[in-house]
């Protein structure tokens, strides 16, 4: 156990130089994780015979990676960063990939709840843009989602450890990580397992009984929620935040409003979804 808790000691977070550009693991497992995505997304909708082209399909990939991107870094900046204000005045700067020195250190800062709002808005974009159908292609692709993202999820989690972020409260289990001196969880590693394996199989298995378009990603937000809210008791605050309210992070409080909203619009669905489809025909 001595060499897992000392991981960090033998572990660099850079993968390799390109001209002089360090390619940190972090934005491989990113990149993976949003491949890996299209390539579930493929797999669903050919084995449960859903009728979105491939041609579609990848025009769609590209519009939600988008939003996911620009939500996420938007996310970030607007709920955790502690320089909003600079950002909003110096909008070119969100994207920098540069320091003050000039050295390349890529893009850091991403709000998985951020994510969330900008693919909802590219995918609602989307089928405006592309389809008649509205309201019911919208629930289509976002049921998709719901289906490809979690297993995925789990690179992006796995990312964060391997960048040496996002760290864990201070411990004494023995599979604890040292960082700085002081023996953490490994909370990046729950999240990974529950926010996305664990949500992968019950999206998974559900996707067979499924009562009515748009329960899939509705019950993926619910579940991410619940396990977000959960793993948050073993990850460190935010250190410029710190607890917000009842020593509850920001996370959490996010996450309990993300459960709420959710579990109202799938009671909603769940029982007046004829008369609530028609009304968008």
């Amino acid at each position: 156990m001595q060499f897992w808790q000392d991981i960090y000691s033998h572990f660099d977070v850079i993968a390799f130089e390109f001209f002089g550009f360090k390619v940190y693991w972090y934005s491989l497992c990113y990149i993976f994780a949003l491949l890996f995505a299209l390539v579930l997304a493929k797999h669903y909708v050919k084995k449960d015979k859903i009728p979105i082209s491939d041609k579609f399909l990848d025009s769609y990939f590209v519009w939600v990676e988008l939003g996911v991107i620009l939500g996420a870094r938007l996310g970030y900046i607007l709920i955790y960063d502690d320089y909003t204000l600079f950002y909003l005045t110096h909008p070119w700067q969100i994207f920098n990939p540069f320091d003050q020195n000039g050295e390349f250190v890529g893009i850091r800062g991403m709000s998985f709840h951020g994510a969330v709002l900008g693919a909802f808005i590219a995918t609602l974009l989307f089928c405006r843009r592309f389809k008649k159908a509205y309201f019911s292609n919208l629930l289509q692709y976002l049921d998709l989602v719901a289906l490809s993202v979690p297993l995925a999820y789990t690179f992006g989690r796995i990312g964060n450890f391997l960048n040496q972020e996002l760290f864990g409260r201070a411990t004494d289990v023995p599979w604890g990580i040292y960082v700085n001196g002081v023996l953490r969880h490994p909370s990046q590693l729950y999240e990974a397992f529950l926010e996305g394996f664990v949500i992968f199989l019950l999206i998974h298995f559900l996707r067979t009984k499924q009562k009515f378009q748009g329960e899939l990603i509705l019950v993926y937000a619910m579940s991410y929620s619940f396990m977000r809210f959960v793993c948050e008791f073993f990850r460190e605050p935010d250190s410029n935040l710190g607890f917000i309210v009842f020593d509850l992070s920001m996370g959490q409080l996010l996450s309990l409003v993300m459960f709420g909203v959710t579990f109202l619009i799938y009671i909603y669905l769940r029982f007046n979804k004829n008369y609530f489809l028609s009304s968008f025909k």
